[in-house]
């Protein structure tokens, strides 16, 4: 359809290249006022355009909130478009974090929406989540499997209350969060150098070592940085699978603009520092 490589394989090869790192473009209203921003769509326009001049053709990943963009309407939309393209112009792979979950024709639209080859904001992955039953996801993965996208699914996520749903046990004793592994460990069979199928599984979780994350797929991991997560604590979180990890960091980076400069070294330090956590000595 589009005729780009598998996300799986983008991935791996931009990881490998510019370090194992996604950069989160996140305008909420207080980071916009820390920037001496309006909160408005000059606002919004100035920030996104900012990140990703400073790091779009450096680091691995971006990943736009697009709930940030949303709250603007169709201008701010229009901004967000913008941002996806320009970010991927640069070399940067493009993750839209919208979290899109429903059935059937529904669930088929939010795909066309960002996995569609001429949609205008096509992504090379989205963020989506399970809960109406892994099998309701099969719209969106068939889209990515067709254009050479990729997606992350909700598995174990570090908020506090995720854990009433994931790990909830099944009749058959294995808990929602495993059951959600196990469906993307059978997506990504045989896939070379890595699937395209990914979970996102929370850095500041502690040992896993319980959960089967050898999934031959990515692991976007939020929780470096700000939430209290640090690169060396990376090993012992995701154990073997650890080479597989596309940490997030927002804030920790984002805290640095305005300046563009400063945008750039904070992204290149964590890369390397996650780099280095992640490489076996």
């Amino acid at each position: 359809m589009s005729g780009l490589e598998p996300f799986g394989a983008r991935l791996r090869r931009a990881m490998d290249e510019r370090g194992p790192l996604c950069v989160g473009i996140d305008p909420h209203a207080s980071l916009l006022a820390a920037w001496g921003l309006n909160d408005d769509v000059s606002g919004l326009e100035r920030f996104s355009r900012t990140v990703v001049e400073a790091v779009a053709d450096r680091v691995a990943v971006l990943k736009p909130q697009s709930a940030f963009f949303e709250r603007f309407g169709s201008r701010g939309v229009a901004v967000l478009e913008k941002s996806v393209a320009e970010a991927r112009a640069a070399g940067a792979l493009v993750v839209m974090d919208a979290k899109r979950g429903d059935i059937g024709s529904t669930m088929a639209a939010y795909a066309e929406s960002f996995l569609h080859k001429d949609a205008p904001l096509f992504s090379d992955a989205l963020t989506v989540s399970p809960y109406l039953g892994y099998g309701s996801l099969g719209p969106a993965v068939a889209l990515a499997r067709e254009s050479g996208a990729g997606l992350f699914v909700l598995a174990l996520t570090s908020n506090p209350e995720g854990g009433e749903v994931q790990h909830a046990v099944r009749s058959d004793g294995r808990n929602v969060g495993a059951t959600m592994l196990a469906h993307l460990a059978a997506e990504n069979t045989g896939e070379e150098p890595l699937g395209s199928f990914g979970a996102v599984v929370g850095a500041t979780l502690g040992d896993l070592s319980t959960y089967d994350l050898d999934i031959n797929g990515p692991l976007l991991a939020p929780g470096i940085g700000a939430q209290g997560a640090e690169p060396a604590d990376l090993p012992g979180v995701f154990g073997a699978a650890v080479r597989n990890v596309v940490p997030n960091v927002s804030r920790g980076v984002l805290r640095h603009g305005p300046d563009a400069v400063a945008l750039r070294d904070a992204a290149q330090r964590f890369a390397e520092e996650i780099r280095q956590a992640v490489t076996p000595s």
